[in-house]
């Protein structure tokens, strides 16, 4: 019974050759003394060292470390999946919880595959109202070379109008031989006033042909030769459109056909403002002011009847 007393309150039952209780390491002296730490008991044969390292020594064991963070992927993903339960067929599912969003492999977002119904074999395709016969016979080679001379003065110049319409990028390149061409044939008065009238007729019914048709008007009055006593090509020109100025009121009053026919000459006459130049006696290049007041009352023409078509050709006209 003695030896149960001998041992200290939360003590071990071993003792050692001195009969000193060992706790944790420490000595605990028979007479129910304070423990030591690190100290050499009287009745202990060994060293403290030997008898920390047969009881544990001063610390517990402790578990083994964590490999590195710089451990190979796979091994910290093997691990996170160790401890958290994670079956290895799913291993594809989990990432590294040490990897930031910067280590996350990108995701390539696959499109869905458009099958096209466009074929090689399709016919071509034309715009409506397309002439594709008068297309093809302007293809390889310019104008003039393929005027073959069996024209008249009215289906020459007719051809070449339609030509400069599907084809605006050629001016530059042949307005200089249509002009030459022209002057061997324009000889009499009667022959001015038809090319007078063809251009005014194509530039005020075809649309998007009003601008072309005033660089042409502007060109062909500085390069038609011919000069009668009637007047030249740019005063044969003025007095068409005076006739046209001089029926305005009744013209924004008429039908639909008529103001339709009314407005196309407005915006032609507001091309030939920006267009047509004048050389003075000293080389100076101006415009034809009598153009400008002709256009402020033809403004003032179409605000008179606020009809809606009306309004609109102001606006354009305001815009050029």
């Amino acid at each position: 019974m003695s030896e149960s007393f001998d041992r200290a309150p939360g003590g071990s039952w071993g003792r050692d050759r001195g009969g000193g209780a060992l706790l944790g390491g420490s000595g605990v002296s028979e007479s129910g003394g304070r423990p030591r730490l690190g100290g050499g008991g009287s009745h202990s044969s060994g060293s403290v060292e030997e008898q920390q390292h047969q009881a544990g020594g001063l610390f517990p064991r402790q578990e083994p470390l964590r490999p590195p963070k710089t451990a190979p992927l796979s091994a910290r993903i093997a691990e996170h999946q160790q401890e958290t339960g994670i079956p290895s067929g799913s291993q594809d599912k989990v990432s590294d919880p040490g990897s930031g969003p910067e280590m996350a492999e990108p995701q390539v977002a696959v499109s869905p595959v458009v099958t096209s119904k466009l074929s090689v074999k399709a016919p071509e395709f034309y715009p409506s109202g397309y002439d594709q016969n008068f297309s093809q016979n302007f293809t390889d080679s310019s104008f003039e070379d393929r005027y073959d001379g069996c024209l008249t003065l009215a289906e020459y110049v007719q051809d070449f109008l339609n030509h400069l319409t599907e084809q605006p990028g050629c001016f530059e390149t042949e307005i200089e031989q249509f002009a030459e061409t022209l002057n061997g044939w324009v000889t009499a008065d009667e022959a001015l006033q038809e090319l007078v009238e063809l251009i005014y007729q194509q530039a005020t019914s075809v649309p998007n042909f009003s601008y072309m048709g005033a660089r042409l008007c502007n060109y062909l009055s500085h390069h038609l030769t011919i000069s009668p006593q009637s007047g030249n090509f740019r005063q044969l020109l003025l007095q068409r459109c005076q006739t046209e100025y001089e029926n305005r009121d009744e013209a924004t009053k008429g039908d639909e056909t008529t103001r339709k026919q009314f407005h196309a000459f407005v915006l032609f006459l507001a091309e030939l403002y920006l267009n047509l130049e004048i050389k003075g006696t000293k080389g100076q290049v101006t415009r034809a002011e009598i153009l400008q007041e002709g256009l402020r009352e033809l403004l003032n023409a179409l605000f008179s009847n606020p009809v809606d078509s009306n309004l609109i050709c102001a606006v354009k006209l305001l815009k050029v």
